[in-house]
Parts: structure tokens; sequence; C-alpha cells
């Protein structure tokens, strides 16, 4: 009879656990894993914020169930679990009856209103994927009407937002909205002062888990932005048009066109239905042994934000953070293959904790990091990198590839507004087709070099070793102070090597000793040689070279390559054949981007080599500018790639392990 592995939720903790525990048991047949959700798609809930207030597109917040759990033992069920049967192990849903022999608690979290009257139903929330798209429209339509309205008071009150809460959340929603209103002042014809925003908590600091300093630090920036902070102020009641606070004992109702809840969480309604049967506290979290087992259940594991369990030395529960999903998702994996398969010992959880962080808008954030017992503060630029790395170290655990490149697509190269911590230096873009004349020429550039090498009959006999030979002592010549023959020969070789132009002139220039620009050994690991064949004051460009001098490579090349006719041979069609190649794609725009990787790796291979002259660098450049998408503008690629795209991705192999973008 085959075990049964039920989980609930397919949130972060969710999502980590069902991986881990098929990779456990992928040669296992006898166990069955089983997770359930109610969306068919992983919504990223620590980035709700940046699609609510328009900085990327909704779609970069979702990931597919179906991709992530390709080519894996993993059962995907869409339903809504409405109770549990602990005694009876079966969990029912709006759809069916599931039976469980380990029953996985995932289910994640909801806002909590702490009983203010109002606030649920006045309120926007942002908990969910389309709690964050439904604010996004309802934001665009406040500066819609407003531009529209004539009636100043009227059009204050539309332009007044209040959001609630002070820590991660609510700090992080209104500082995304204080940097997109400029833009939509703009797109509406809005006067700034007509915007009001607030930032209300009974708090006395904003995100409080971090340290003073970072506190004032992140409320500085949103007053900068313009958000007037309303700390030390309690909610008491949310309207349709009206938010009230308590200071002390003194109640305010403020006038607010939008609420934006964002003051706190409880466990998910199924968690909060199993608290009632299972040992729990407050808000309906989960009371845990050192193995993440329920006290009541040892079949019944809790991961992420449903487990309340304080960890040994610890005095309080672990947060409900990403950091705890991920670990305790790989500890209930863990125990759950030790309880099923009696292998090896059970794990109890030690969490270590890496410290955090919070962004106030896309350009500016603050954290505190390390290890537990050595944290440090981050500048504001490191902090949103270190935001960025570990959401990319995430992705790689979920979505490997596809969702990397999805998530630098939508966070750098397609970012709004210049909305990022490196501006818009990534996402400003340039038509194609502007590409196409320097994709063609760079071709027939390298059509024209692997032409002219079978004319000087590289297919009939060897010619590395002259080739290589007088660029070592062309070099040699000038490094050293010689002249004469060596030197014209070397030039020849480098010239030969890089098509630029000017190589006779360099060639009848060597009877001069020629300049010495930088000769610099690095730790007798590469030596970087820049030089001039002849004085400073009469060089062209064409008469300076670059060479990457790598005494390993040279090692290689003169005994394994040099040394024997038949490599050299093969060395030289190989590179006659790929220029070619190379030419004839970047012409006629088919596979581009291979053609483009390939030339640049021939012209690092010159550079360690013959080296370059600096009249031939442009190819380098040329290079990178076409790697990209330069095909699909008045090329093949433009036909081929989608094709190809298409019966890539019907590969079990390539779904597996995500390696294909979208």
């Amino acid at each position: 009879m085959k075990s049964k592995i039920l989980i609930i939720g397919a949130g972060y903790a969710g999502i980590l656990t069902a991986k881990k525990l098929a990779k456990k048991f992928k040669k296992n047949d006898d166990v069955n894993i089983t997770i359930i959700d109610k969306n068919p798609y992983h919504t990223m809930l620590t980035e709700l914020h940046e699609v609510a207030a328009n900085r990327v597109d909704e779609d970069s917040i979702k990931i597919s169930l179906s991709k992530v759990f390709a080519g894996r033992k993993v059962n995907v069920v869409l339903d809504i679990v409405e109770s549990i049967d602990f005694e009876n192990n079966k969990v029912m849903g709006n759809c069916d009856t599931y039976e469980y022999e380990y029953l996985v608690l995932a289910a994640g979290s909801k806002p909590t209103y702490f009983g203010v009257p109002g606030a649920e139903e006045f309120s926007h929330k942002l908990w969910s994927f389309d709690d964050a798209v439904n604010l996004r429209e309802h934001i665009h339509n406040c500066f819609r009407k407003a531009a529209a309205e004539t009636n100043q008071e009227k059009k204050k009150k539309l332009l007044t937002f209040h959001v609630v809460g002070a820590g991660f959340t609510g700090v992080e929603m209104v500082g995304e909205l204080a940097e997109y209103v400029p833009v939509l002042c703009e797109k509406y014809e809005i006067d700034r002062k007509d915007v009001s925003i607030f930032n209300v908590d009974v708090l006395t600091r904003t995100v409080p888990n971090l340290p003073e300093k970072l506190s004032n630090k992140v409320e500085n920036r949103l007053k900068k932005m313009g958000v007037t902070m309303m700390l030390n102020n309690g909610v008491v009641g949310v309207g349709a048009d009206f938010i009230e606070t308590k200071n002390g004992e003194k109640v305010t109702r403020h006038s607010s066109g939008t609420v934006i809840w964002a003051a706190g969480i409880e466990s998910s309604d199924i968690t909060n239905e199993a608290a009632k049967t299972l040992q729990s506290a407050a808000r309906g979290r989960i009371k845990l042994d050192s193995y993440l087992r329920s006290l009541d259940n040892d079949h019944v594991y809790v991961v992420g934000d449903n487990m309340l369990f304080t960890a040994e030395g610890e005095e309080r529960p672990v947060p409900q953070m990403v950091e705890n999903c991920e670990q305790s998702a790989a500890v209930a994996a863990k125990n759950i293959y030790s309880a099923i398969t009696g292998k090896g010992e059970m794990k109890a959880y030690k969490p270590s904790f890496h410290g955090m962080m919070v962004c106030v808008g896309g350009r500016y954030g603050v954290a505190r990091v390390g290890l537990p017992k050595l944290m440090f503060n981050l500048p504001s630029f490191l902090a949103m990198f270190a935001k960025h790395f570990i959401n990319i170290i995430y992705f790689i655990q979920v979505l490997g590839w596809n969702k990397i490149f999805s998530y630098v697509k939508h966070e750098f190269f397609t970012i709004r507004n210049c909305r990022s911590f490196v501006g818009g230096h990534f996402s400003n873009r340039t038509p194609s087709f502007l590409l196409v004349a320097l994709r063609v020429w760079l071709g027939a550039v390298w059509l024209f070099e692997g032409v002219m090498k079978i004319v000087e009959g590289w297919f009939s006999k060897p010619h590395l070793a002259g080739f290589f030979g007088g660029a070592n002592g062309w070099y040699d010549s000038i490094l050293n102070g010689a002249t004469g023959e060596a030197g014209k020969a070397a030039a020849e070789a480098v010239s030969s090597a890089t098509a630029a132009g000017g190589g006779e002139a360099v060639a009848e220039g060597v009877k001069q000793i020629g300049t010495t620009i930088i000769n610099f050994d690095f730790l007798h690991l590469f030596r970087v040689i820049f030089v001039s064949g002849k004085h400073l004051a009469e060089s062209a460009l064409s008469d300076f070279a670059f060479r990457l001098d790598i005494p390993l490579m040279n090692t290689f090349v003169n005994k394994v390559i040099l040394g024997n006719d038949s490599i050299q041979m093969f060395m030289q069609i190989s590179i006659v054949i790929a220029e070619i190649l190379i030419g004839l794609a970047l012409i006629g725009g088919l596979f581009t981007t291979p053609a483009s990787a390939v030339s640049l790796i021939l012209q690092f291979m010159f550079v360690c080599t013959t080296g370059l002259y600096l009249g031939t660098f442009w190819m380098i450049f040329a290079g990178i500018a076409v790697l990209i998408g330069a095909g699909r503008t008045f090329g093949l690629d433009y036909y081929a790639m989608p094709f190809l795209k298409r019966q890539w991705k019907k590969l079990p192999v390539v779904r597996k392990w995500y390696i294909y973008n979208d």
C-alpha cells in the first residue's frame, strides 16, 4: 500500500516541502505526494507591493505550479480545503475528499483586522495576487477620477491614501506608492501637493524588528518621499470615506479616499480550523515539537507561517518570514522521509536566520544581515543588491533558470520609470532594426576573414606555428627593444588574425623599437600587454595592439596544438569553418545569439594568443551589441526561434530542469 503525503498550501513553505520530498522519493514508487491549493500558481507575496504600485507586471509575481512540478512525482490538485478529520486522516475539500498518512500544513496566512469596525469591509488588503492587481487598478482609477474632478475637496479626498501598518508590508507598500505617485501626477496632470499619503500605526517606530538606527532611516526616507507618518495612532474604525485613529484618549476622524490594510496577519481559515483541534496559540499558529510535528499528532507536520515553535536557547517563536519557510520545509521533508523509510534519524529544527531587509520603493532599502551572533547593517545600494540576490537564490530552488531570467528581466531590463536601485540604465530600449546594419557588416567581415584564410592555404598546410610564433616575436621585439624581420613577421601574424587595417604599416614600422604602454604581470597568472608598433607620437589607431598573455594557455598551444601537424590542421580548418559560419549566420540573422557568442569566444582566443589591434576591437563590441535579439528584425530568427522555442519546451528534461524562457 502506498504512503500518502498530503501538503495543504502552495506558498513558499508548501512548494519547497513538496519539491524536497519529491527529490527524496524519486526512486520510490510506493510514496504518493499531493499538494493542494486553490490557485494553479504560486504567488510571490513579498513582491505584491511592486504590482500594486505598477513597478512590474502582474505576471512577474506568479509561478505556474505545473511548471514547478513538471517531471516530478507530485500531484497538483486545485481545491479549497474546508476541514480536516485528524482521527480518520482525511482532508475534505469543495471538490473531493483526500486521504493521507502524513499531512503537512503549509496553508499560509491572511490579513488580521484586530476587530476594528469596518476595516475588512472598507479597506484594501494586500495578501494575494488578486489583491495586488485590484489595488493597482483602484489607484489608477483614483487619479483618473481626480483628473476630471472640478470640486477641489472631492479631488483631494480621491487623492488621500492611508496605509495602515508600519511593519515590513506596510512600509514597503507606502514606499512603493510614494515612489509611483509622481509618475501618476505627471500622467494625469495633477499637482503633487494635492496628493496626501499617510502611514498609520500604533507602533512608536517603523519596522521595530530592525535596529532603531535603521528604523529612523526608513522613516526619514518616507518623509522625504512625501509620506506623513502617523505613529502612536491606533486605528479604531474605517468607513467608505474615512479612517478613525486614536492617540491616547483622543479619537480623530480623517477623510480618506483609500485605506490600505497591511497591519498584521493570522493563520489561514483552514489552519484556524485545525487550531480548534490541535494545540495552538493566538492567531491560529500550531504548537510543534522540535521535529515540526503537532504536539497532538505525530503524523501532522506544520511549516512556514502556520508554525509556533521556539528554538532552543531563544525567547521568541520563529518569525513568519521566507527564510523560516525554506528552513522548516527542509527539516519537515527530511523527517517525513525518515518516518516512512526508517532511514536516518529525525532532525530537530534549529533555524539559523541571516537577517532581514525592507525596501522603500525600488531605489532605496535598508538591511541587517550576517550570522546570528554577527549582524551588521548594509548601506542602501548593498541592501537592495542583497534583496535581489536572495530572491534569486530562492528562485533557483523553485523554478531554476526560467524564473531567474524572468525576475531579472522584470526587475532590471523592463523596469518602468527607472524605479530600480540601478536606475533605468538596463531598461532603455534600442529598436532592434537599428542593429541590422551592424549585424550584417560584422557577419561580412567574419565571412571575408574565413574566405581569405582559404585563399592563403589554411586548408592545405599548417600555418599556426608561424602565425603564433610571429606574434610572439613582434611583442618581444617591442618589449625587449629588438628590431628586424622577427618584428615584421609578428606584425603580419597579428594582422592576419584580426583582419585589422593597417597591418602593413605596422610591419613596415617594426624597424623602429615601438612603444610599450602597459606590461603588467599579475602573480605570474597572466600578463597584460598594450603596445604600439611605432613611437607614441607617430602612432595611429591601427598601430596599437593589446594582448592578454596567459602562461597556461601558451603551454597548451605550444605543446598540444603546435607540436602536432594534424592537430594544427584540425584547428586551422575549425577556425576557418567557424568564421564562415559566423559570417553567414550574422548576415542571415539566423542563430544570432550563438553566432555572436562564438564570435566573442574567437576574439578572446585571439586576444590571448596573437593579440588584437585596436582597430579590430570594434568586432568585440559589435558582438556584444548583437548578442540578444538582433536576428529577430529582418533576420531568419524572426521565423526560426519561436518554432524552435516551442519544440524545445516539449522536451521532458527541459521542463524538469526549467532550462527555457517564457
